[in-house]
């Protein structure tokens, strides 16, 4: 079984011992939310035009089949640019609050026990990271959108290779900062995560479908570090296991 979603439930757990920490957690989120909010509401109301522009080449067919592209290419665009403000979401919200979020790891590292790393993010490095994430959403929207042009399943195909690359990213962005606080760098902590790419991928899909539902992404947030360090400890643990052997 899947043990990716479980560490989510963890992370709200934590409301019950430090529910005001939680709750400062969700300010930068929910500044972030209303931002691109407004930017995906700006698009959907102009997604009618911007369908009508990338496919002049069904202006001439029958009514059914112009309807059926259209409204395939409208899905594909939509699901696109919800993958693209997802990593944007998590990227900026880090970034904007991370010494919320950085409380939070920390207050987690205590109640599990042992010491806590003390391995700083440099502001300089966390805003690297949030660039490379938001062009990583880029690449990633485009191939969805691509994708979503195949014939008959493509945008369902669109559908879940959007939800999978943003659920990825996601949980690779919010594992850095528990995980670098530990040394280690981008290259291993691709090594770290190789062996459970279910669980983290779990993990990261998990967190990507609260951000569906509306204030998924504010309330999720604050769980999300909280089910990351969870998370990246235990990963750490088990390779540590594993040397052992």
């Amino acid at each position: 079984m899947n043990a990716g979603p479980s560490y989510v439930l963890r992370g709200f757990a934590l409301w019950r011992h430090r529910p005001g920490l939680m709750l400062l957690g969700m300010v930068p989120a929910l500044v972030v939310s209303l931002v691109l909010l407004t930017a995906y509401v700006v698009l959907l109301v102009q997604l009618p035009d911007l369908v009508r522009w990338v496919t002049p080449f069904v202006d001439d067919v029958g009514d059914t089949v112009r309807v059926l592209v259209r409204l395939s290419v409208a899905l594909v665009v939509a699901v696109g640019a919800l993958a693209l403000a997802a990593s944007t979401f998590v990227a900026l919200t880090l970034l904007v609050g991370d010494p919320f979020y950085a409380r939070i790891w920390r207050e987690t590292e205590r109640m599990l026990g042992g010491a806590v790393p003390d391995g700083e993010l440099s502001a300089w490095r966390a805003a690297r990271d949030a660039v490379v994430l938001v062009l990583v959403g880029i690449g990633a929207s485009v191939l969805v959108v691509v994708v979503g042009f195949l014939p008959v399943v493509g945008t369902v195909a669109g559908a879940v290779l959007g939800l999978g690359v943003s659920g990825w990213m996601l949980a690779g962005d919010l594992l850095g900062r528990p995980l670098e606080a530990r040394g280690l760098d981008a290259a291993r902590r691709v090594e770290l995560t190789r062996g459970r790419r279910s669980t983290v991928l779990g993990f990261g899909v998990t967190v990507q479908v609260f951000f569906l539902v509306p204030l998924g992404a504010v309330v999720v947030m604050p769980a999300a570090v909280a089910g990351a360090t969870m998370l990246a400890r235990d990963l750490v643990a088990e390779r540590d296991a594993a040397a052992l052997r």
